[in-house]
């Protein structure tokens, strides 16, 4: 890599700039001299020569777009100059070969984490309190009014205000003097320095506007997601609150724990709104249930368990020009880490793999998962026709003015966080993850119902890259965030908890960040290190609509 220009692959015949190239600069790619005839923005493209009408544009090896106009030898590759393309994939399986890189530096290292009756291991241990249809949300608020705060959890902001100080205060018949001298701001960590329940890392509420209205397909889907939570190894029990009437009924929700977990032994409590004597009374048989749960969940405590236990899904947004030759490919040598210690990573954003499907395709270990990836992504694509749209629309403003123009340019960089190891399985949304390996799980290119599905599906932590910057969280499962660039992670250090800039300045190669980056996945693993989304309480939650809402 050049300090000031890179060819990520031989066959691409775009070149990407690492700073800001001005107009009339000479570079230097396999052999050849390339003289700039225009100023080319940092993160953008160049021509390695000539272009006409038509003719195939490749980056990472792969067909990402086709020139739309002639485009002249060292000019820059734009969205008024260049339409997406993918290669065309067929269901043909192929043989594949794969070296594990060296695991030395982890091998014999554990974790600390919570173990589960069903032999999984959480890297945080979480109380649910879940809503089977939107109308019980006020419930859920109400409920979390009346524990979070009292037991020690954190709130929506940085500090908790303790005005019962102040009523006492009055009470006592202090003066204005006294009152404005009393303390009555209190920090997260001041808070959860005085949780009543120490072994458990906090109670969440998983509001959602779901579960009613929309086609019952929906309702069932949800009620896959939402056992994919409670059966998730960071969660130790619910309290699930029912209104009654809705589409996702209490039983539809059991028979999908029961599916996924046959002998599940966490405890979940159900309250239906329209057989309670009243509110009140729904909400104290809640606040009594939920606290007897934490109670139970409070016994379990963190003891070592080895790396294969780690379910990591595998997630970008807001990415940009450096994602896909920094942070992605970093996390993709983590990835391959993992899965030579008998760990598990899961990617899924499908249509985010668009153009790289025969690649995939080929890793897959059966027949039968190749022609379900296959199946998959000509269906999803198909329905995004079906709506007017397409995967060509996939890339954000912010992605293409950080040089990401076309869907297949933005796919075959996010691709690169599955590493290169075989696919083990590819799984459905809300698929469970049973089988140690490189997982596929189809799920939306949105980060939030991505994020969502990966956790509904098993994983216990995440690392998501970005280029732009992003505070997005789960309720559940620690998401660390990782620049692709340095700048974004000195300007946003308060939500991004790894720097993998470091790559494109030449400190670190793919292979020692992707080191460093499962060290610190161990640590924060091992509650050891928060990430920044749980300090900030980010605790974002979507589920995936997939079909039309009646």
């Amino acid at each position: 890599m050049s300090n000031n220009y890179v060819q990520i692959d031989p066959k691409d015949n775009v070149i990407v700039a690492i700073t800001p190239l001005k107009e009339g600069t000479s570079a230097t790619i396999a052999g050849k001299t390339v003289l700039l005839k225009e100023n080319i923005k940092q993160k953008h493209k160049f021509t390695l020569h000539d272009f006409n009408v038509g003719d195939e544009i490749y980056m990472y090896g792969v067909l990402i777009g086709k020139a739309t106009q002639p485009i002249a030898e060292g000019c820059a590759i734009t969205i008024d100059n260049v339409k997406h393309a993918s290669a065309e994939f067929k269901d043909v399986k192929e043989n594949f070969t794969w070296s594990a890189p060296d695991v030395s530096n982890f091998e014999g290292r554990t974790f600390n984490g919570y173990h589960r009756e069903d032999g999984k291991v959480g890297t945080a241990n979480y109380w649910l309190v879940i809503p089977l249809t939107f109308c019980e949300n006020r419930n859920l608020d109400v409920l979390e009014g009346a524990l979070s705060e009292k037991l020690g959890y954190e709130t929506k902001k940085d500090f908790a205000v303790d005005t019962d100080a102040l009523i006492e205060k009055y009470k006592a018949g202090a003066s204005t003097e006294d009152i404005l001298n009393t303390p009555i701001i209190t920090t997260k960590e001041e808070l959860s320095k005085n949780r009543l329940f120490p072994n458990v890392d906090g109670i969440k509420f998983l509001k959602h506007d779901g579960g009613c209205g929309g086609i019952r397909q929906d309702s069932e889907v949800l009620c896959k997601l939402l056992a994919g939570y409670i059966t998730n190894p960071n969660v130790a029990g619910a309290t699930v609150f029912s209104l009654g009437c809705q589409n996702a009924q209490i039983d539809m929700l059991q028979k999908a724990i029961d599916d996924i977990a046959p002998n599940n032994k966490k405890p979940v409590h159900y309250l239906e709104q329209q057989r309670s004597e009243s509110e009140r009374k729904l909400i104290e048989e809640a606040v009594k249930h939920t606290f007897i749960g934490l109670t139970e969940a409070n016994k379990i405590e963190r003891k070592p368990a080895p790396l294969s236990k780690l379910v990591l899904g595998l997630e970008c947004g807001g990415s940009d020009g450096f994602s896909g030759i920094s942070a992605n490919p970093a996390l993709g040598y983590a990835s391959d880490l993992l899965v030579g210690l008998g760990g598990s990573p899961v990617l899924a954003e499908f249509p985010e793999l668009n153009g790289v499907e025969q690649e995939l395709i080929k890793r897959c270990e059966t027949a039968e998962d190749s022609k379900k990836f296959y199946d998959l992504m000509r269906a999803y694509s198909a329905s995004a026709i079906a709506v007017g749209s397409g995967f060509e629309n996939n890339p954000s403003p912010g992605n293409i003015k950080d040089g990401l123009i076309t869907d297949a340019m933005k796919s075959a960089g996010a691709a690169k966080k599955g590493g290169t190891s075989p696919v083990v399985k590819v799984l459905d949304y809300t698929e469970q993850i049973t089988k140690p390996g490189l997982n596929l799980l189809c799920t939306p290119g949105n980060d939030v119902e991505s994020t969502t599905g990966l956790v509904g599906s098993g994983c216990n932590i995440v690392v998501f890259t970005t280029g732009l910057g992003t505070p997005t969280g789960n309720p559940v499962a620690p998401v660390l965030k990782m620049s692709s660039n340095t700048n974004l992670y000195e300007r946003m250090n308060d939500i991004i908890d790894i720097n993998a800039g470091t790559v494109i300045s030449g400190e670190d190669t793919i292979e020692t960040m992707g080191e460093k980056i499962l060290d610190h996945i161990i640590r924060v693993a091992s509650g050891e290190t928060p990430s920044k989304a749980v300090l900030h309480g980010n605790n974002d939650f979507i589920p995936w609509k997939r079909g039309v809402s009646l």
